[in-house]
């Protein structure tokens, strides 16, 4: 079941950010569609090791409903779905590239290990 849209009140601006990139893995969804394109649902979920169906299912549908994720079916046997950043899903990515290069110095900075997934 799909929340309700978000619509605040809200604080200030990283109150609002916050509320569409809350969740494990919505930045990450963000990053996978940023780095590799155009993805279909499993791609996605090996490229995320550790995500549940359902979590990845009610993300995308959350990130669809806040526009930062394009949903794309094809009427085909069998049905054939794509996901894409939409031009609101690249410009929060954007913005979370700051966040991004703080988060790898602090990986750095404690020694902590670092996850590589290849590429599918």
């Amino acid at each position: 079941m799909v929340k309700p849209a978000r619509r605040g009140p809200y604080f200030c601006g990283i109150d609002a950010a916050m509320d569409v990139v809350s969740g494990k893995w919505k930045a990450l969804i963000l990053w996978e569609l940023d780095a590799y394109g155009t993805r279909r649902f499993a791609e996605l979920r090996r490229g995320l090791p550790g995500v549940t169906e359902k979590m990845l299912t009610q993300h995308l549908r959350e990130m669809e409903q806040d526009e930062l994720v394009h949903r794309e079916v094809y009427r085909e046997v069998p049905p054939k779905v794509e996901y894409s950043l939409t031009e609101h899903g690249e410009s929060l990515n954007r913005a979370l590239t700051a966040l991004g290069i703080w988060g790898n110095e602090r990986i750095r900075r404690i020694g902590a290990e670092k996850v590589h997934v290849a590429a599918s």
